[in-house]
């Protein structure tokens, strides 16, 4: 009895001397007005208080951001290793960067940025000779905000068209100029959108747009894209239309693509983001007429390559893994197709280069590479230099060597020359950076989700943690539209790791790591699989003790920013932080929106039925904050100018949440001015995000000093 009293006494004394818990740091929110909105949908009345900010060239929105930036800044301020966390970014961000160089004409261009530059430079040499500058984005705006955002060549080089974005926005111009002297040849095009540019011959080239929506072009529905054929030296008011000009061709995404020999063009027309139309056009004849080679949306199909007239087609019709097939131009239709590589239980993605085939499998989202002949032999898998992501493998069909990258977690990314020939390669560049990839691990692991299905998920962090329930980590997910999570080294993760934080990446379904069925599996009336699957990802990192739950942040952005809100207002048990990015918060309403409708294969609409309407609204962000309800502290970031998921989503969230808020947990928005939805934020701009984020999270998990100071004193002597 004495020991039991005496054990009693040591364990109220110990709590007796823990650190008392830090005052909340009190914010007053701006009050946001409330409307009387109603919309029925299906018989029953959803109500819309905020409905009014999605005005985004009201005068009130315009103050709205302002006041809840003053507030979140305020919050910020108050955070006293944030500016810390800033120098540390910057100091890890200020190495060269170089990108895979690419030959047009007489010269070699690559891209490269000098460390702290806010946008890539784009340099050329021809042949051994002197480095010059082809193209500096940097000098193109004062504030770094205008982005080069494409750039297409001639076939001989003499010519280059390229884009660029302002402000972020989807919205392009485009310039073209005299590669050789660098010279502007014409007037300058506008309102160009999801496009790229495909030259045909030295005459003109194709794009793709939208008409100019009446309202907001940051917000306004677009959904009638065409293709035009613009001649160098004319007006872009005389440019033709060659596909999506009429109501039988209409088509929400239209993009041209000229082949490497320039014989055909090739025309995809898609409803939504999977599935697409595809179409050719003998460029040779002046009197070609468009020849359909798929007339349905059931697959996504493009051409890699021909040979004359036998195309390459890669496709995931009848191969949900993807294959490539090959037919005659005569008779392209799907009745005619030949395999060519066949589907495997691994995930294709395929490129051509230097005479070859070059085919990259996912094999639980790691890379393998293997090269083909043009008759189908395999020639060789290509060694790779590790456990990790490989991309590059392509080029031109005269290359006889080209550059592919290498990279994953823990490893930063580093280029190498391939010959085509012996498949052998060497080192090309590698960066000079202040970390050490030695220090740190990937371990991938399997955990099965709600409905047993077995997901797979790597883990990073610095070698020899301690599993206490107590490391900071930031789970990351996305899940949706087919996109895959390959390991990918970033400086704002290596940053993360070298404070003891854990990184995890669940392979949730929705992505396309296991092709088309792991897709499907997320989307619509299954969406919630991909909520399971990420809520499943905390509770194995919890379970395992990697971290507990006063130590775990969410975090994601677009579709990934959805995931996040969905998993905060199903589970706000769950988490300590929430990092909702960029997301999509009101799913009734995102189809209203530029491009969203494009979204629906993903997600349907609220105006499909009612048994769509009703799973929408069950999961919806913005119509599941609960009055009443302890959510996490949560940092919402959008930009002004993010015309592809609008800020409205964000704003009408965060003004959920901080009306219904609980408990004492901040709910702030950040809303970055002058910035999209991510693509082309300068450099400076994105050091600052990420110091407020990451401060934002270390605080609200309990630090008042970051948990490795030493690292700090270490880049400060």
């Amino acid at each position: 009895m004495k020991n039991v009293s005496l054990l009693a006494a040591a364990i109220l004394f110990a709590a007796c001397q823990e650190t008392p818990k830090r005052e909340p740091i009190v914010v007053n929110y701006p009050t946001t007005k409330k409307v009387d909105t109603v919309t029925n949908y299906f018989g029953t009345d959803v109500p819309d208080p905020y409905r009014w900010l999605e005005d985004d060239r009201s005068a009130e929105t315009e103050a709205w951001v302002k006041q809840q930036n003053a507030a979140t800044f305020g919050y910020f301020d108050k955070i006293p290793f944030r500016e810390d966390l800033k120098n540390r970014l910057e100091k890890l961000w200020n190495y060269e960067k170089v990108g895979s160089p690419f030959k047009e004409g007489d010269y070699t261009y690559y891209y490269k940025n000098d460390g702290l530059q806010n946008q890539y430079v784009v340099y050329r040499k021809k042949g051994e000779g002197k480095e010059e500058v082809f193209l500096d984005p940097n000098t193109f705006s004062e504030d770094g905000t205008t982005s080069l955002m494409g750039l297409s060549f001639t076939k001989d080089g003499s010519l280059a068209a390229y884009l660029i974005s302002e402000g972020g926005s989807d919205w392009r111009k485009g310039i073209v100029i005299n590669a050789e002297s660098k010279e502007i040849v014409e007037d300058t095009l506008v309102d160009i959108k999801f496009s790229g540019i495909s030259w045909k011959g030295n005459e003109g080239f194709f794009y793709s747009s939208y008409d100019k929506p009446e309202g907001s072009e940051l917000s306004a529905k677009t959904d009638q894209h065409k293709l035009y054929y613009h001649k160098v030296g004319t007006p872009q008011s005389e440019d033709k239309i060659i596909f999506g000009g009429t109501p039988e061709e209409k088509h929400r995404y239209v993009g041209g693509s000229v082949s490497e020999d320039e014989k055909y063009l090739f025309i995809s027309a898609s409803v939504s983001t999977s599935g697409n139309k595809l179409y050719l056009m003998d460029l040779t004849d002046p009197n070609a007429k468009l020849v359909t080679i798929l007339d349905d949306t059931d697959s996504d199909t493009y051409v890699i390559d021909n040979v004359g007239s036998k195309l390459y087609l890669v496709t995931d019709r009848d191969a949900p893994n993807k294959k490539v097939v090959v037919v005659d131009a005569a008779n392209p239709t799907p009745d005619h197709w030949e395999d060519f590589i066949p589907e495997t239980e691994n995930v294709l993605t395929p490129g051509t280069g230097g005479g070859y085939f070059f085919t990259e499998y996912m094999v639980d989202a790691i890379s393998k590479v293997m090269q083909y002949d043009y008759e189908g032999k395999l020639v060789r898998e290509v060694k790779l230099p590790g456990v990790g992501s490989a991309g590059g493998f392509g080029g031109k069909k005269e290359d006889k060597e080209f550059y592919f990258s290498f990279t994953n977690y823990n490893t930063p990314g580093s280029l190498y020359k391939y010959n085509v020939e012996t498949g052998e390669y060497e080192l090309y560049w590698k960066p000079q950076i202040d970390f050490n990839p030695d220090d740190y691990e990937s371990k991938q692991v399997f955990y099965n989700s709600k409905d047993g299905t077995k997901v797979p998920m790597i883990i990073t962090y610095k070698k020899g943690l301690e599993l206490n329930g107590k490391n900071p980590t930031m789970l990351y997910g996305y899940g949706g539209f087919n996109i895959s999570l390959t390991p990918s080294f970033s400086i704002v993760n290596a940053v993360w790791m070298e404070q003891g934080g854990v990184y995890a990446v669940p392979n949730l379904r929705g992505g396309g790591e296991y092709g088309k069925e792991w897709h499907i599996a997320g989307t619509k009336l299954q969406k919630q699989n991909v909520f399971d699957d990420f809520i499943a990802a905390a509770e194995y990192l919890i379970a395992n003790n990697y971290t507990s739950k006063e130590y775990l942040a969410i975090r994601g952005g677009s579709n990934g920013g959805l995931l996040v809100g969905a998993t905060m207002t199903q589970r706000p048990d769950l988490m300590q932080v929430a990092l909702p990015a960029v997301g999509v918060m009101d799913m009734l309403r995102y189809h209203t929106f530029t491009a969203g409708a494009g979204w629906a294969y993903d997600y349907g609409t609220s105006e499909d039925d009612a048994e769509m309407f009703n799973y929408l609204k069950g999961y919806s962000p913005v119509h599941n904050v609960k009055e009443g309800t302890e959510y996490p502290a949560t940092l919402v970031t959008t930009g002004d100018h993010d015309d592809r998921v609008v800020p409205a989503h964000s704003f009408k969230f965060a003004a959920e949440l901080q009306e219904k808020q609980a408990g004492t947990n901040p709910t702030l928005i950040r809303i970055e001015t002058n910035a999209g939805h991510g693509a082309g934020t300068p450099v400076s701009k994105t050091i600052e995000q990420y110091a407020d984020i990451y401060g934002f999270t270390f605080f609200n998990m309990g630090y008042d000093e970051l948990p490795n100071q030493a690292v700090l004193k270490e880049f400060k002597d």
